[in-house]
């Protein structure tokens, strides 16, 4: 019955992207190649902000013919980059996207100006009819936008030939985006399509009557992908930063303007800047669940800073599916949530009842995070759910991923089997906050049901927890698991009394001990995909044992040293961030004499799903 269901899935998922491929390519392909080019607006009449931080020191490497994109460089050699073959489709994306153009506006000097200008001519020149590439929906997008954006650094001084290709242009990206919305990826993608068709129709003069419509698209999809609660339907922390990016700019043209915004914009903000608080430790980090890398602090401050309510983060988002334990200065968010629905599950993780603890600025229990290397074999392992402070049956995750091919090929990864139901209770009193939940992730392959009962004390000294397996079909076979606590590269660690605990210490010298009475505790390798810097190795504590034999496992953290802010100041522990040795770009197989072990359920095949 499970095969039949998974298959079923995989089914409509194929049939839905081999529909929406074609209908793009009936609304966006030769036919719309075809067209005559569109009228031309007589001017840009304002251009949005910009929220997302520059690099300068790329305008010279950009001046030079270096182009170094998604972690990829490509010299030209006095070639036109939109000409060039053999390059990462990652680079071409980046290229394409014109995202780089902040890098030159920021030197603010003449020859980056004109940089920029031979640049978007030469793509014009080149690509403005078709490319493979260039015209795919989201890259159309990331390119409108920073046009849109850059329009004043492009234009100044610019000829009326020029300037007249330039709108030209954009007029057509307005068309094309148009025509393909309904065509283009479900989520965050559809939905920044639907913020560029508006910014448009009131950048560009004569635009007007798009106006009603694009806003009524915008409203359709913010009320349907944002919940009631702030969060994203893909439930990916990511998701609230690149969609109030892009959104914060658009409102304000609106309303520059003299046009009203509508309520559904107005509450979408409303409620995504409590839930991007909720997310954050206070470090500034945001925790690293179901997509979420490396946090991009300057924009993520910059887009608090539009938050005028500066209200408390809220505790408990039953519709996105986190919980939210706070105690003094320490802070624990667990994911309660189920997996995000098929369309919009691509990058979403294994992690239920996962969770991530800091205390101050220091962030102890983490998860591994997503790798910015653009790496199938790594993307694969952190999503799995060994990578997250959890707990695992067999080395096997809670849900299931799609990876056959072809399938895999055309649709990606998507979650095809998971937790069904994930009741959670939340206590709170003086004495603290209690969050008991339980999820049926492994329970058609093990008969077993994984329970977390956590609770952490009013003063934020105490995080005690138990983790329980009761099993509803005693007749499955497999038994053994391992609960993990990542721990992140700034925390040292070393065993005490015996191998029975585990003591923690933290950069500006606070400390913690955890333990697990009766339990086998070992103190392993891992490692650290989210860091700016790299790959990063750090240690995980696991706790290994058999159903039969302990079917419940009580483990806690206890604070046993206050930091020491004087000996350690701020600046020094950030610092020591550079001290922690970057792993080498390797395959995860690679990390098995180190004893790293969060692939053993990949290499067993134990997530593929077999071909219907």
């Amino acid at each position: 019955m499970k095969a039949v269901t998974e298959q079923g899935r995989i089914w409509r998922l194929a049939m839905g992207h081999v529909w929406q491929k074609g209908m793009r390519w009936f609304h966006g392909g030769p036919l719309f190649r075809l067209l005559p080019s569109p009228s031309v607006p007589d001017r840009l009449v304002i251009a949005p902000q910009d929220l997302r931080t520059a690099d300068e020191t790329n305008a010279a490497d950009i001046y030079g013919g270096r182009f170094l994109f998604s972690g990829h460089l490509v010299e030209t050699r006095g070639q036109s980059p939109f000409l060039t073959e053999g390059a990462h489709p990652d680079w071409y994306r980046s290229l394409h996207g014109f995202e780089w153009l902040r890098d030159l506006r920021a030197t603010s000097s003449q020859i980056s100006r004109q940089n920029a200008r031979v640049l978007a001519d030469d793509w014009i020149t080149h690509c403005g009819r078709w490319d493979r590439v260039a015209w795919q929906p989201p890259v159309v997008t990331r390119r409108m936008l920073s046009w849109l954006s850059h329009s004043p650094f492009l234009l100044e001084e610019s000829d009326r030939d020029f300037y007249t290709r330039f709108l030209r242009s954009l007029a057509r990206h307005q068309r094309y985006l148009r025509r393909t919305i309904n065509d283009t990826q479900d989520g965050v993608e559809r939905l920044q399509a639907a913020l560029a068709i508006a910014a448009a129709s009131v950048c560009l003069s004569g635009q007007s009557r798009f106006t009603r419509q694009a806003l009524r698209r915008l409203d359709y999809e913010l009320a349907r992908q944002i919940l009631p609660d702030g969060g994203h339907v893909s439930r990916n922390p990511r998701a609230l930063v690149e969609i109030l990016a892009d959104l914060l700019p658009v409102r304000q043209v609106f309303l520059a303007q003299g046009l009203e915004m509508t309520d559904t914009v107005i509450q979408s903000v409303d409620r995504m800047m409590p839930m991007l608080r909720f997310f954050r430790h206070h470090d500034g980090a945001l925790a690293h669940f179901n997509g979420m890398g490396s946090t991009p602090n300057d924009l993520v401050a910059t887009i608090m800073a539009y938050d005028d309510a500066r209200g408390a983060a809220p505790l408990n988002v039953p519709h996105t599916g986190y919980q939210r334990l706070i105690g003094n200065q320490s802070v624990m968010i667990m994911d309660t949530g189920l997996p995000p629905r098929d369309a919009v599950s691509g990058s979403a993780h294994a992690g239920c009842l996962s969770f991530e603890f800091s205390s101050g600025l220091n962030r102890i229990i983490v998860n591994c995070g997503v790798s910015e290397r653009s790496s199938d074999a790594w993307r694969k392992v952190s999503r799995s759910t060994p990578a997250h402070s959890t707990a695992t049956l067999e080395d096997t995750s809670s849900c299931r991923f799609l990876a056959v091919w072809p399938f895999s090929r055309w649709l990606g990864a998507p979650v095809v089997a998971g937790p069904k139901t994930v009741p959670v209770e939340r206590q709170q009193d003086e004495a603290g906050t209690r969050v008991t939940a339980s999820h049926d992730g492994y329970l058609s392959a093990f008969g077993t049901i994984h329970c977390r009962d956590v609770r952490l004390a009013g003063d934020g000294s105490v995080l005690d927890g138990i983790d329980s397996f009761p099993q509803t079909k005693p007749n499955k076979v497999g038994d053994q698991f391992a609960i993990r606590f990542h721990l992140h590269p700034l925390i040292k660690a070393s065993v005490l009394r015996g191998g029975t605990a585990v003591l923690l210490v933290c950069p500006d010298g606070e400390a913690w001990e955890f333990d697990s009475p009766g339990q086998e505790l070992a103190l392993e390798d891992s490692i650290y995909l989210s860091d700016v810097y790299g790959h990063r190795k750090t240690m995980q504590m696991v706790i290994y044992g058999r159903i039969a034999s302990s079917p419940a496992v009580v483990w806690q953290f206890r604070r046993t040293a206050v930091a020491n802010t004087e000996r350690r100041p701020l600046n020094r522990v950030r610092a020591e961030a550079l001290e922690t040795p970057e792993l080498p770009l390797e395959t995860p197989d690679e990390h098995e004499e180190t004893g790293i072990d969060l692939t053993s359920q990949a290499a067993s095949g134990s997530d593929e799903v077999s071909p219907p």
